[in-house]
């Protein structure tokens, strides 16, 4: 069984993020990793440890994960729901590459590809942890890149903000302009409403 998230939809910088998290059939995702809820609802700190959970749990080989990223330049000439849809179909197909004996749990909106079993559930994130697993593995694992990008790109302060539209962060915009992680075609739309 797959459960599907994605996290940064929204930002103004750095890529979206899909995780898909593999575990075998009437494997209890509650029991194995206690406090699995939606990553917007969890500290920092508890999707650390959670993530940290599914990392041990794929070195004994019962569960395993993928996270794939598509960049802002991809957001940016194609629109983010094809490269959501790409980072997906990616991850699905990665971590089972036969559909015939897999069934997909996708929060939202999302679907796998159209051979893949599967079910899309309306907040998902909070209802399936599953889709929470899924969920914190592509928060954290987007997040440790946007600390990577901070360091590239010191003047934003992405290390705080992960490339969220904070006030911080469109003060940097004025006075620094944008870098090669900027979703030009997001920053141009909020700018309007500013």
């Amino acid at each position: 069984m797959l459960g599907v998230d994605e996290a940064g939809r929204g930002p103004l910088a750095g890529p979206v993020s899909v995780g898909v998290v593999a575990v075998p059939e009437g494997f209890d995702v509650m029991k194995e990793f206690p406090g699995v809820a939606d990553s917007k609802k969890l500290s920092e700190k508890r999707r650390e440890k959670v993530f940290q959970m599914l990392e041990a749990r794929v070195a004994l080989g019962d569960a395993h994960y993928t996270v794939e990223f598509e960049s802002a330049e991809t957001i940016d000439n194609e629109g983010i729901a094809i490269a959501v849809r790409r980072a997906l179909w990616r991850g699905v197909n990665k971590l089972a590459p036969d559909s015939s004996f897999v069934h997909v749990l996708l929060d939202g909106s999302l679907k796998a590809p159209p051979e893949y079993s599967q079910e899309t559930i309306i907040n998902g994130d909070e209802l399936v942890p599953l889709i929470s697993l899924a969920s914190i593995a592509a928060k954290v694992t987007r997040d440790r890149l946007m600390l990577d990008f901070a360091k590239k790109y010191p003047l934003y302060g992405f290390e705080k903000h992960k490339g969220y539209g904070t006030k911080e962060h469109y003060e940097m915009l004025k006075k620094h302009g944008l870098c090669d992680i900027h979703r030009k075609s997001f920053i141009h739309l909020d700018l309007k409403h500013k």
